[in-house]
């Protein structure tokens, strides 16, 4: 039942993930730069603390009794993972939007879900998995396999992208269509991306004491109910402060290059919508971590849960498309291409489902056994 719930939340957390850009499509009169600073001061601000306080008794107390050193490093990956989202878009320009999300998405997925692993095979730490434990157990090879098919089903929804482009561009001017695509610097850049991505999930591991002191001080007061749902709240706090550093200093270069400040106050568009909806987008963005942080609870791994998660945000965001007929006119190859990926995507899912059932059940032999 751990893992089923974990699976259950970390679906909650892609779903959320992979749709809280629809809100800002009903943003009216505002640079990209003024919509994305505003909902992100909701992402990154507002409602992380919110959480925190709704779920964590004192948590401004873990924070201040948490050293320096770890405040900084949690922090650092944060500042790291704000670069990672925001040279997303250079890769897409450069590289396309099939092949740029399927490379940066593939990266992330990889690096944020074995570099703990490796981490923690050289720097040992009790009830963290290591690269080691993964390669040679059963339940550790089902999970590596799990995130072999999710990069396998990424590379293939990127390959109906691809198809899916080349033939609604049928036809059309092909130096102006691609007058932007740049294969050699794209690439550096989507790596870049990818790896600095994947910080959000080093940061969570480099904040991991905050989280068990949260942990520690609700299994006493609650003996025999499990691991705390909440516990990585307090975590993202730190986490989202530097990513906010990031994206707010960005925001206001654009603002000022852009001359769009003025659209705060701007009378001539919709601003209580567009603060609303701004506001709802940020909101839905923190609720796929809010969401992860429930589901790492449950299955106790972090290379499981973030590529749980990863997968879940490429199956939801693919369904949008299909639900919002964004594959409409292309050919049924193309269509059968992008649903054989979301397939494999599933089917990853369940492998590493079952690579944590099988933890699950050796731990709870062991834990009787002894």
């Amino acid at each position: 039942m751990q893992v089923i719930f974990g699976v259950i939340f970390h679906f909650i957390g892609g779903f959320a993930s992979g749709s809280f850009y629809i809100p800002y499509k009903k943003v009216k009169g505002w640079a990209w730069e003024s919509y994305w600073i505003i909902g992100g001061l909701f992402s990154w601000l507002i409602v992380p603390p919110l959480a925190a306080w709704l779920t964590i008794p004192h948590f401004t107390e873990i924070i201040a009794d948490t050293n320096g050193s770890i405040l900084l490093l949690t922090y650092f990956f944060g500042l790291l993972w704000g670069i990672g989202g925001l040279t997303y878009g250079l890769g897409v320009r450069y590289l396309g939007v099939s092949l740029g999300s399927t490379i940066i998405l593939g990266l992330c997925a990889v690096f944020g879900s074995l570099i703990p692993s490796v981490y923690y095979n050289f720097f040992p730490q009790n009830d963290k998995d290591t690269i080691t434990t993964l390669a040679t157990t059963h339940w550790g090879q089902l999970v590596l396999l799990g995130i072999a098919l999710t990069v396998v089903g990424i590379v293939i929804c990127g390959k109906a992208g691809m198809m899916k482009e080349k033939e609604l561009s049928a036809g059309q001017a092909d130096v102006e269509d691609n007058k932007d695509y740049r294969f050699g610097l794209g690439i550096a850049v989507a790596i870049v991306s990818g790896v600095l991505s994947a910080c959000f999930n080093f940061g969570i591991e480099a904040g991991k004491t905050m989280a068990d002191q949260a942990n520690t001080v609700w299994m006493a007061a609650h003996n025999g109910q499990g691991n705390f749902l909440f516990q990585n709240n307090v975590v993202y706090v730190i986490i989202l402060w530097g990513g906010l550093t990031t994206n707010f200093i960005w925001c206001m270069i654009l603002n000022a290059r852009n001359k769009t400040f003025g659209d705060y106050t701007n009378e001539k568009t919709p601003l209580l919508k567009n603060y609303i909806f701004s506001a709802l987008a940020g909101t839905t963005w923190f609720l796929q971590f809010f969401f992860y942080g429930m589901g790492e609870s449950r299955l106790g791994n972090g290379a499981s849960s973030w590529i749980l998660h990863m997968a879940f945000i490429i199956l939801i965001a693919n369904a949008w498309g299909l639900v919002l007929k964004e594959w409409k006119g292309v050919s049924k190859k193309a269509l059968i291409t992008v649903i054989a990926g979301i397939a494999v995507i599933i089917i990853s899912v369940l492998v590493v489902g079952k690579g944590n059932s099988i933890k699950d059940k050796e731990t709870a032999v062991a834990v009787s056994g002894k």
